[in-house]
């Protein structure tokens, strides 16, 4: 019997854009496929219970061994996180990185990202491609796409916290799903940080709809009064500020793709509480547990992930399992979305692989349509059969 031949797609960051990594509307659109294609179990991640985020290689601190590699900073490590998606894409892949907080001084982004795209039957690879900003837009799209359904309708005030290159791409996506938007505030490191000025200058080049741009001292003034606020900060903890829940405004869609620092965690039973994945927030917590950063009297909390405080309140009796919604569920049609005007509503978006792998395909799709990118050959006929 022979052995057929295999190549596959290889497309750089430019073959991305020219495939449409950066068109928001059809992102979001993806992003509302895999979240109904995720509530429906359609899916696997990785791990014995087919549950993992993706397994991470960190480096010590510090080693016998000479030359040995060390965190020398807070984020120096690997990771591959792969899923199966089915319905429309019916894809298995990963996506896979390396992180370096030091990459910034080499002029490099902090994480270097791949995705991976495989026939699920052979594991074949079907595409390899460049996936930073693939990672970006679907990160961004998903709290727009949920926008659509938790934001009110009139939503003016935007807040961008963490100008970088993920509040970037969801900027652009909410564009596209709230259209009476005449009001960004931003909030960086400072009011005057090369980010937050780089942020301010793209809403002017690109957004003349917006009349007012805020550059914002503090965090409660980024807060107050903003009726969609998306938190996307990149610092260490000991370089957070602490949010409160009294600046946000009767009405107010609070998105948290980061690190959202509260420690009041009580005062989230009076919010509506979303969150993309909640068995992942699980598995965080039991993670920090096991690493002693929570102990069983509720003390030492050093986690700040928000749908992590809404896991706690759960596990402590403090919330039913059912005050917090599904993300999938509304998207399904089995649970409603914002249901009244003042709602304060608090939606923790902590990302799957499966979105990588969905707007990965969907970007693929195109690029075999459009004949873009460079086809590259895996073998002939393996030598050793």
């Amino acid at each position: 019997m022979g052995y057929p031949e295999i190549d596959f797609l290889y497309l750089n960051e430019e073959d991305m854009i020219n495939a449409g990594v950066m068109d928001a509307g059809r992102c979001i659109e993806t992003m509302r496929d895999t979240l109904s294609l995720f509530g429906k179990k359609d899916f696997l991640l990785g791990g014995p219970k087919a549950d993992e985020h993706g397994l991470q290689m960190n480096f010590p601190q510090k080693s016998d061994i000479e030359d040995f590699p060390l965190d020398d900073g807070p984020d120096r490590r690997f990771m591959a996180m792969p899923a199966y998606l089915g319905g429309r894409f019916h894809i298995a892949g990963q996506k896979y990185y390396g992180s370096n907080s030091h990459n910034t001084k080499k002029g490099l982004p902090r994480s270097i990202l791949m995705v991976t795209l495989s026939d699920v039957d052979t594991g074949a690879p079907k595409a390899i491609m460049s996936a930073n900003l693939l990672s970006a837009m679907r990160t961004g799209a998903m709290p727009a796409m949920a926008a659509s359904y938790l934001a009110n309708k009139d939503s003016e005030v935007l807040s961008l916290i963490g100008p970088g290159v993920i509040n970037k791409c969801a900027l652009i996506c909410y564009m596209n799903v709230l259209p009476n938007i005449k009001k960004i505030k931003i909030r960086g490191s400072s009011a005057k940080s090369k980010t937050a000025l780089a942020m301010k200058e793209f809403i002017e080049e690109n957004y003349p709809s917006v009349e007012e741009i805020v550059l914002c001292e503090s965090l409660k003034e980024a807060c107050v009064d903003a009726d969609v606020v998306s938190e996307a900060m990149s610092v260490t903890k000991e370089n957070m500020e602490e949010f409160k829940l009294e600046w946000f405004k009767k009405g107010a869609t609070v998105f948290s793709m980061g690190s959202f620092l509260y420690r009041k965690y009580d005062d989230f039973l009076g919010t509506k509480m979303v969150v993309d994945n909640y068995g992942m927030y699980q598995k965080y917590l039991s993670n920090f547990k096991a690493r002693g950063m929570y102990d069983a009297f509720g003390n030492k909390r050093e986690w700040v992930i928000m749908g992590i405080h809404f896991v706690h309140l759960v596990d402590t009796g403090k919330a039913d399992r059912k005050d917090v919604i599904n993300l999938c569920d509304i998207v399904n049609g089995e649970a409603k979305g914002r249901t009244d005007k003042d709602d304060i509503v608090m939606c923790s978006i902590g990302g799957m692989p499966l979105e990588d792998l969905s707007w990965g395909y969907d970007c693929y799709k195109k690029a075999l349509e459009s004949g873009i990118g460079q086809r590259l050959k895996l073998w002939d006929s393996p030598y050793m059969k």
